[in-house]
């Protein structure tokens, strides 16, 4: 069989939530299964590393995919051509990008729809793009994967798609996340806070992540308890926005928030085993995958009580109203002022870290792939 995979998002050094899920999947399904042959599309120059067996054809197909009207161009166009030149059996787009126009049977990961209920939170032109494609993408699809079972009523419930043609496969996590030794927590607190403790939020910082709040949550935090510690915000600001920028100024506190930027994996693995906490409170996600990655390094979560997030943290977290800053910060001080608290949450949280594996989902997307060649019903 020959394969056909989007990995526009394979990006040296830069892989975000999506991203990381493309390569855990990818390198497992490519290795797994040597009989079959893998054209791995990308959009720009790419790093050997993705290529992760013999069997791995890396193609780059111009333009580079970055703007909606080029992702027209690049999935109607380029993509087109190359499925028929390369006699593509599949495509697998694991962003949920289809091609429109081709007649290849498609297979796509919708992670959520986060568009369809804050459009708002992204651009005009990107928001638009995504509320008109995703639409017809699903419909388009042969088959589509999706993160939680929260994301796959969404899918159903906004564009009418029959619960057949969506299966459930959760996200796994890195094996690299750890409990740290005391050494380790200490080293690394004194390479990003001076030595001092931390809470940590981890991801990009887009409005969804609800970083106005978190911001805000931590400067009421510390005029409450007069405490040393720091908040780390660990992700890229390119979608840094007026409000967050406004609650910043406003906290009294913002010389104790460290920006990291994005960070190479060993400092992100240390930085997530060494935080007193990791503060996720974002208001929508259809997985979440900082919280199991805390939960595997045995570090207690704050997170939200709505969307996928209670699926995916079950009762191994503080789960708080997104919208409610006090409440923010009254789970900060029970974490941080409760040491039976903390301790109880980090023994359900490596428990329920456990129950997500890599190696599952690639195993169950590899089902999902054979499935829909051979037009066998597929696995919900």
């Amino acid at each position: 069989m020959r394969i056909g995979v989007n990995t526009r998002l394979l990006i040296k050094d830069k892989l975000d939530g999506i991203g990381w899920h493309q390569y855990e999947v990818l390198k497992r399904v490519t290795v797994n299964h040597p009989e079959h042959q893998y054209f791995f599309f990308f959009d720009r120059p790419f790093d050997s590393s993705f290529v992760f067996s013999k069997n791995v054809t890396p193609i780059v197909l111009r333009p580079q995919a970055r703007h909606p009207v080029l992702f027209k161009i690049w999935f109607n166009l380029s993509l087109k051509k190359a499925l028929k030149k390369y006699g593509i059996d599949l495509f697998y787009s694991p962003d949920g990008y289809l091609s429109l126009t081709t007649k290849v049977k498609q297979i796509a990961t919708f992670h959520d729809l986060n568009f369809e209920h804050y459009p708002g939170d992204l651009s005009r032109v990107n928001s638009k793009y995504y509320r008109v494609q995703f639409p017809l993408f699903s419909k388009k699809a042969s088959h589509i994967i999706t993160v939680s079972e929260f994301s796959k009523t969404d899918i159903i419930e906004k564009y009418k798609v029959d619960p057949k043609k969506i299966t459930v496969i959760y996200n796994g996590v890195n094996t690299d996340y750890r409990p740290l030794s005391q050494k380790e927590k200490e080293d690394i607190r004194e390479k990003f806070t001076d030595g001092a403790a931390y809470f940590l939020h981890v991801g990009s910082l887009h409005p969804r992540k609800n970083i106005s709040r978190l911001i805000s949550a931590f400067d009421l935090y510390k005029k409450t308890t007069q405490s040393t510690i720091k908040l780390v915000l660990a992700g890229n600001r390119y979608d840094w926005t007026n409000e967050m920028e406004k609650a910043f100024q406003q906290c009294s506190s913002n010389s104790d928030i460290v920006f990291t930027e994005r960070l190479v994996q060993k400092d992100m693995v240390l930085l997530m085993g060494g935080a007193v906490c990791l503060t996720y409170v974002s208001y929508f996600e259809g997985f979440g995958m900082p919280i199991i990655e805390a939960m595997r390094s045995g570090t207690p979560v704050i997170t939200s009580n709505c969307t996928a997030i209670p699926e995916i943290a079950g009762n191994a977290a503080l789960l708080i109203d997104p919208f409610n800053t006090a409440e923010i910060t009254n789970a900060m001080v029970n974490i941080y002022s409760k040491k039976e608290l903390r301790d109880e949450l980090i023994k359900k949280g490596l428990k329920q870290a456990d129950k997500f594996s890599w190696d599952k989902s690639a195993e169950r997307t590899w089902e999902v792939i054979q499935n829909t060649v051979t037009d066998a019903p597929s696995i919900s």
